[in-house]
């Protein structure tokens, strides 16, 4: 069974970096898409940020300039570098394999203003 184990969450103050990182288990990691979504308190889930097994990268237009999703398919792990964080980034993050209902417990990401 695939199991997916995101870390790298904290408390940050606004305008630090944080970097999360999911790390995937399965034979698999190299061909599938990867993403990752969070939820904010009291809203629904987003996608915030996804990686195809070739590289193409997609955004939410809110982190475009500001996060990078990268992947290593040795390590089987998809990273998720955050700069300039600000306080709307608050949440839970997680990853899973696009669109698959395969999730991580997920990591909490707060940044105060």
């Amino acid at each position: 069974q695939v199991q997916l184990v995101e870390s790298g969450g904290d408390l940050v103050q606004a305008g630090e970096s944080l970097r999360l990182s999911c790390v995937v288990s399965g034979n698999m990691f190299s061909v599938v898409p990867i993403a990752w979504h969070r939820q904010a308190p009291g809203k629904q889930r987003e996608l915030v940020a996804s990686v195809t097994n070739f590289g193409t990268t997609t955004y939410l237009p809110s982190v475009k300039d500001r996060f990078t999703i990268s992947r290593d398919n040795a390590e089987r792990t998809v990273f998720l570098q955050m700069n300039s964080l600000k306080f709307e980034d608050t949440g839970v993050y997680y990853c899973n394999i696009l669109g698959s209902s395969t999730w991580g417990q997920g990591t909490q990401v707060t940044v105060s203003s």
